[in-house]
């Protein structure tokens, strides 16, 4: 199939199968308004395959023989939008709170995308946390950016949003070839650990229990009762007084939930 080809057409048929496979995979629902954004992201698989239509692409996810394509799909529609030091009001709250709490502190980024909010919490755990007693549980259902995360590396543009003075002090600038870049220093990385978690599935045994848990612009991507199952989950692996952080954008309003609400967006665990 060129490249120089048009989009072919994605039909109501072939985005509703879809839809029930991102389900099936991932938890997550696609809304019918992403139909567009869906054939756009998909549209390099079908090249890459030589195919001409979504119809073949999906009977092609069909087959046993391509588990591993069946993944790529949701990686590649899953938005990783992130940064460092996103909604900043949560790490000053959180600043706070770790100068008062006694070591050590389990903290789990429970969506942690390519791992900027892994690392953003580890910079805050370094500068305020009681001792060095700290660790940082991230996971994510891509794998694709779990590898991405575990190494650390981001370009220069990413650091704009730090505090005065925190690039210098936690990572490393790129130099020569790697110019443009940083990594996240050693003595930081070793903090964090990355896993593979679906958590719209049962939770491993061994994950937890957590100080505080970071959900932050997940529970966007769910229906109603599936937000309320996996906050449920969640917070059995967090200790009683513990804190779950959730999206500015979202809201936990009429779960019958043991939280309360301490700011907007940050509840304790009951």
């Amino acid at each position: 199939m060129s490249s120089g080809l048009q989009m072919p057409p994605l039909g109501d048929a072939e985005f509703q199968r879809l839809q029930r496979l991102m389900a099936e995979v991932s938890g997550i629902r696609m809304a019918d308004h992403k139909r567009s954004l869906v054939a756009g992201r998909l549209m390099k698989r079908l090249r890459h395959f030589g195919l001409s239509s979504y119809g073949e692409y999906l009977n092609l996810l069909s087959d046993a023989n391509h588990v591993a394509e069946r993944r790529l799909v949701v990686d590649l529609l899953t938005t990783n939008e992130t940064y460092f030091f996103r909604e900043p009001k949560h790490f000053d709250f959180l600043s706070t709170w770790l100068a008062s709490r006694r070591a050590p502190v389990r903290i789990w980024s429970a969506a942690c995308s390519s791992g900027e909010e892994p690392y953003t919490l580890a910079m805050v755990a370094a500068e305020h946390a009681v001792g060095n007693d700290w660790s940082i549980f991230a996971s994510d259902l891509s794998q694709r950016m779990l590898e991405k995360a575990a190494t650390g590396i981001y370009d220069l543009s990413q650091a704009q949003h730090f505090p005065a003075g925190w690039l210098h002090k936690h990572c490393l600038r790129g130099v020569g070839e790697h110019e443009g870049s940083f990594r996240v220093s050693s003595k930081l990385r070793e903090h964090v650990s990355f896993r593979e978690i679906n958590l719209t599935h049962n939770l491993p045994e061994q994950v937890g229990p957590f100080d505080a848990i970071f959900l932050r612009n997940v529970l966007i991507y769910f229906e109603s009762a599936e937000k309320c199952a996996i906050v449920g989950r969640l917070i059995q692996r967090l200790r009683e007084d513990g804190l779950l952080f959730i999206g500015h954008a979202e809201s936990l309003h009429g779960f019958d939930l043991p939280l309360r609400s301490v700011q907007p967006s940050v509840y304790r665990r009951l």
